[in-house]
């Protein structure tokens, strides 16, 4: 009888959907936040458009630089420690070894064995500095492109989610419908959002939808309670 194959199913991109998430989110509760807040303040929806579109604009750039700059800094950062460990391995080769057996004794390995595979380990320079990153400090090579994809993802993101909130007050021009037709869009887009991204992460499409509607939500909330206070 033939064996059934087995395929496994990892996710494999969560810097992309983590960036997503971060403007997605961002755009969909402070856009809305300052929408609801001039709601109460002013008398034309052209105002709210017209503030509302040019924070989206200004508010995508800042998201898109800071996703940027920490992409970079994580290069850096990983850059200068890997020189570290190929300086470390040249000049104190022998606590670097014995750095190498520890990490090995961990996973039960003892004897001639855990003597052959350090020893494999060690033979090759670069293969072992890559070893000390991965499994002494926890760190993995960064993508050389990860930080102008990061900015333009976190960017788009947080552009796509703040039209939502804004349309209704593009296409209605009494605010006080605009305001709950923008509610319940942004409301209905946090929940079909949450469930996109359980579908990518593996979680249960109800509970990230739940969770993303209660922190958008909750977010928002706050955010239009203190437009009011000091408006």
């Amino acid at each position: 009888m033939p064996a059934t194959p087995h395929i496994e199913k990892h996710f494999t991109a969560s810097e992309t959907v983590r960036d997503v998430v971060i403007g997605m989110a961002d755009g969909l509760t402070v856009p809305f936040a300052l929408a609801a807040g001039l709601s109460a303040a002013v008398a034309s929806t052209d105002v709210i458009v017209t503030a509302g579109l040019a924070e989206v604009v200004a508010g995508a750039i800042a998201m898109g630089l800071g996703g940027y700059l920490a992409a970079r800094t994580d290069a850096e950062h990983y850059a200068a420690e890997e020189q570290r460990e190929y300086d470390e391995v040249d000049q104190l080769r022998s606590r670097e070894i014995a750095e190498v057996a520890t990490i090995f004794r961990d996973y039960g390995l003892e004897g001639e064995t855990l003597t052959s595979v350090v020893n494999a380990v060690a033979a090759d320079r670069r293969r072992w500095v890559d070893f000390m990153m991965r499994f002494e400090l926890g760190l993995e090579r960064p993508d050389p492109k990860r930080a102008p994809i990061s900015a333009v993802t976190i960017g788009g993101s947080y552009v796509v989610g703040g039209l939502i909130p804004l349309i209704p007050y593009m296409l209605v021009h009494d605010i006080a419908t605009a305001l709950p037709i923008s509610v319940v869009s942004t409301g209905f887009a946090l929940l079909v959002f949450g469930a996109i991204k359980g579908q990518f992460t593996g979680v249960s499409k109800i509970k990230s939808s739940l969770q993303t509607l209660l922190v958008g939500g909750l977010a928002a909330g706050a955010a239009f309670w203190l437009a009011h206070l000091f408006g």
